[in-house]
């Protein structure tokens, strides 16, 4: 009796040790603007796949990119696609080159905190001025003109920016160098860039707490953020003149244009895009993947997952307020998985 159970208790020891060994852990970085969805999408496939793990740490687009280039992690993350610089940098230290999947849609809104005032229109004028530190009374013509039953007073503007390295960042100023021949030359695009006027706030949650402190602020956020936490936030003048909110409808619209055109290497700017039904400030973000996974194991769960995310994973995006992405970039994406080796 006491040897049956012996050996009972070796054979379960044994089970136990091979389950343990079958337990992977995919580690990633980056970009705080799809992390709910990455959150969810990591949640519903270990549900789905019980011995896969996804530890993914949202510390900014720059992280993500500094941290593959490192080879910290199995994969990076950021809303700005790397720059030909980045690109090189990386190949130079790992002796591979990286891919980029898009992932999801979404959009980077303003947001505002004026006493008494729910709407508010914003031109690209109005928005590049504030940023400048041009623009520095609610009650300025740029501002009245374009929102004429607001009562906006006569207030300073207190301009709130991230202060960590960012692809929020990176997509609002991304847009602002394009409307705005000054903001390109006097201070870019970057996920962090030197601010020419205004206060910090450390991610979407320190932005925000900074506005909702601060009476007549004005910054920006992703847009689930903004909508988790009921903050008002403003239509924007597109480059065909019409205002438009942030919605899944006006960032499908601002994509449909690029994924007839989409690059090879998936790097694609979309801000400003034309189109009257079109939200300027939208973005694809994308999972940063080496092209070369030495382990097995971890190559076949990337790119299973890869292929999930591209198909049934896009089922889930609406209902955090992000926008699928277009067929033909999905496709192109299927065909791209078979790059990495």
């Amino acid at each position: 009796m006491t040897r049956t159970i012996f050996r009972a208790a070796i054979g379960v020891a044994l089970f136990a040790g091979s389950t343990f060994a079958q337990q992977l852990l995919i580690n990633g970085a980056g970009a705080t603007f799809p992390y709910p969805m990455y959150s969810k999408w990591f949640d519903a496939y270990h549900k789905a796949n019980p011995n896969l793990n996804f530890n993914y740490q949202s510390i900014g687009s720059g992280g993500g990119i500094k941290q593959i280039t490192e080879g910290t992690v199995d994969f990076g993350a950021s809303d700005g696609p790397m720059t030909d610089e980045q690109i090189a940098a990386y190949k130079a230290k790992r002796g591979n080159n990286i891919l980029h999947f898009p992932t999801v849609l979404g959009a980077v809104v303003p947001t505002f905190n004026v006493p008494g005032v729910t709407e508010l229109n914003f031109t690209a004028d109005a928005l590049a001025g504030i940023f400048l530190g041009k623009i520095t009374k609610w009650n300025d013509a740029e501002l009245t003109k374009a929102n004429p039953g607001a009562k906006l007073p006569n207030a300073p503007i207190v301009v709130v920016h991230r202060s960590d390295g960012s692809g929020t960042t990176y997509v609002w100023v991304d847009y602002l160098a394009k409307i705005s021949p000054e903001w390109k030359s006097k201070v870019g695009t970057a996920t962090s860039v030197n601010w020419p006027v205004g206060l910090g706030g450390k991610g979407n949650e320190g932005v925000a707490g900074q506005i909702k402190q601060t009476p007549n602020s004005v910054g920006y956020v992703e847009l689930i953020y903004a909508v988790q936490n009921k903050m008002a936030y403003g239509k924007v003048k597109n480059a065909s003149g019409a205002y438009v909110q942030a919605s899944l409808a006006s960032v499908t619209a601002a994509a449909a244009k690029a994924a007839k055109t989409m690059p090879e290497d998936f790097r694609v700017s979309i801000t400003n895009a034309e189109g009257k039904d079109v939200y300027p400030i939208s973005s694809f973000t994308w999972l940063l993947v080496p092209d070369k996974i030495a382990d097995g194991a971890k190559k076949k769960a990337m790119t299973d997952f890869l292929k999930w995310m591209l198909t049934g994973g896009q089922g889930l995006t609406e209902a955090l307020d992000y926008a699928k992405l277009p067929k033909p970039v999905v496709d192109k994406e299927l065909k791209a998985i078979a790059k990495i080796q």
